[in-house]
């Protein structure tokens, strides 16, 4: 489990193929802050973008690691079979304080920004979602994009899905990969865990 609170931005630094055919996943060597492997160990998850991964290799003296991700996962998620910066998050201790929400590390969808502008202090983030998410999606309730849990400002259902306003603060823009979204890119959403439940129970419902 996580939080959404991303506590690093990390680095992909090579990207190798697991075999020789596209039915094979990815093993994705990182980069990462010095120190923050310190209290890590193989078999530990970590959060890239808001996937849940698992260590595979570990060099911690060289703040480096490997996790090998599926063909499945890297269908259903997006920035992960390439170089370049992704949010970090370790997995949530017991006892640890819950500065965001529940979070589960599993890809729910992808997005795609549709617009982005200033709005006081903060940035406006409009995303499209897709319709199977559309749904699960409610004002003032939690959604995780990239790995960062972030409160909804708006829903506008759309025959297509729906779009979705977020404000960013000056922090987050820093302190995360979100500072980097322009019109057209692409980010991987989690919906509340409890939204994903109650509609499963009410489709069962149904049946």
């Amino acid at each position: 489990m996580f939080t959404g609170i991303i506590t690093a931005i990390g680095r992909i630094v090579d990207v190798g193929p697991l075999g020789g055919h596209a039915s094979f996943g990815l093993r994705l060597t990182l980069d990462a802050p010095a120190g923050y492997l310190d209290d890590s160990k193989l078999g530990d998850s970590i959060a890239l973008n808001g996937a849940c991964m698992t260590v595979t290799g570990l060099d911690a003296t060289r703040h480096r690691f490997e996790v090998d991700i599926s063909a499945e996962s890297l269908a259903r998620t997006t920035g992960l079979d390439r170089r370049g910066r992704v949010n970090l998050e370790l997995a949530l201790r017991v006892g640890d304080r819950l500065g965001g929400h529940l979070v589960s590390g599993h890809v729910d969808g992808i997005g795609s920004v549709v617009g982005i502008a200033p709005v006081g202090e903060s940035t406006e983030v409009r995303l499209r979602c897709p319709p199977e998410l559309a749904r699960l999606i409610a004002v003032k309730g939690s959604l995780v994009v990239q790995g960062v849990s972030l409160t909804v400002n708006r829903v506008t259902d759309r025959p297509d899905g729906c779009e979705v306003s977020i404000n960013l603060i000056p922090h987050t823009l820093t302190h995360t990969t979100l500072g980097e979204l322009r019109p057209g890119s692409t980010v991987n959403l989690e919906v509340d865990l409890i939204a994903r439940y109650i509609e499963r129970q009410l489709s069962a419902a149904k049946d």
